[in-house]
């Protein structure tokens, strides 16, 4: 019996970081052939999470141009996946979360009738332009897809209720897989400046910021929020790797340049950024991947966000909506900061969002969607 052909498809650092634990368990097992393409939407970033994980694409389209706009992304990702299908002829195409080329590589599979699995399945924030375009992204590839690998047991109930009740697993997170190969006690950062931070002295506040509704005002009032924090809190350290878009690079720059306890630094590679979030004391972000990545690792979150669409770890306590006001976030900041028992409740909830055994369930389910394994059980916390 030949093997299936499961081809991951992925363009982001956040994708990477996700489908790169999935890409070697598919590899390990003796009935797949895995196939790694990747659209390199986000080059650089990509490509260091590609080097983290010693992962090299079968296939990669090369997207990335400056100042691209999400219709060129999806028209030259839809494009060169023609190419990609073709020549691998892949027996299944899997995609991730909500991004551009999440949406364009499950409809370039549809349009060449290849089944569609979909990991990271049933989010929902039921506000088309918010996260934009990620919510409109992730609701046409549930359209599409045969297999829908869901964190959590809510993202299955938002499938149930749009009428997808049939291939759906809870497999749980595949980014907590992730992080039990890259967090390590006696990791050593590859920059001076992270490796003499004042972990044990200081509170590190880590700080990610780049969602593209965020663009304007509430950017700004989230950077106004930052720098008084930081000037007000002479005990914290505030690490920010500045996400590379020119219009987050201006803001940022602009409110937190010269503020001592301040730290502007490039993006960070995904060890990089693991090892870092695991020595921090509170992350704050518009990020989907740090709320389910800190709370593994003990990190109350504030989500720098009018919503999200992990309702799981507001519910359990891991993570708080701070909004995107300087008020509030100041307000929010403020009490995590100084009130040990509010810090500690955040930090001792338990994480929903998965054991570590996501990409097993998720590979055990593709091989009994095509006859060759047992059903897995779904992940329940």
């Amino acid at each position: 019996m030949e093997k299936l052909r499961v081809m991951s498809v992925f363009g982001t650092r956040p994708e990477a970081i996700k489908m790169a634990p999935l890409v070697k368990e598919l590899a390990s097992r003796e009935d797949i052939q895995s196939i790694c393409c990747v659209t390199a939407q986000h080059r650089e970033m990509l490509d260091s999470v590609l080097e983290v994980f010693a992962l090299k694409p079968d296939w990669d389209l090369d997207i990335m141009t400056p100042r691209q706009t999400l219709s060129t992304i999806t028209s030259k990702c839809l494009t060169g996946m023609d190419g990609a299908i073709e020549a691998l002829k892949p027996d299944m195409i899997l995609v991730h979360g909500d991004t551009s080329t999440t949406f364009a590589g499950a409809l370039s599979a549809f349009y060449h009738k290849v089944p569609v699995g979909h990991v990271e399945a049933g989010l929902r924030t039921y506000d088309k332009y918010s996260p934009y375009p990620e919510e409109m992204n992730r609701k046409l590839v549930t359209a599409i897809a045969d297999l829908y690998f869901c964190p959590t047991e809510n993202n299955r109930e938002n499938l149930r209720r749009e009428g997808v009740t049939e291939g759906v697993f809870v497999t749980g997170n595949t980014v907590i897989d992730a992080l039990r190969t890259t967090v390590r006690k006696d990791y050593t950062f590859t920059t001076k400046e992270l490796n003499e931070l004042p972990y044990d002295s200081k509170k590190i506040v880590l700080v990610t910021c780049h969602r593209r509704e965020n663009y304007g005002q509430p950017m700004e009032e989230i950077m106004s929020a930052l720098a008084d924090i930081a000037r007000t809190h002479s005990d914290v350290e505030l690490v920010y790797p500045v996400h590379l878009s020119p219009v987050v690079q201006e803001v940022a720059h602009r409110h937190l340049d010269r503020i001592p306890n301040v730290h502007l630094i490039a993006p960070l590679a995904a060890d990089e950024m693991h090892n870092l979030m695991a020595r921090c004391y509170l992350v704050m972000t518009d990020s989907g991947g740090l709320q389910e990545e800190a709370p593994a690792l003990g990190k109350p979150v504030l989500v720098l966000r009018r919503e999200t669409e992990r309702p799981e770890a507001v519910a359990a306590g891991t993570v708080k909506l701070a909004g995107v006001k300087q008020k509030d976030i100041t307000a929010m900041a403020r009490e995590l900061l100084t009130d040990g028992n509010a810090y500690a409740a955040m930090a001792h909830a338990v994480n929903p969002y998965g054991d570590g055994q996501a990409c097993r369930r998720i590979a055990d389910a593709i091989l009994w969607h095509f006859g060759r394994g047992e059903k897995p059980s779904d992940f329940r916390t």
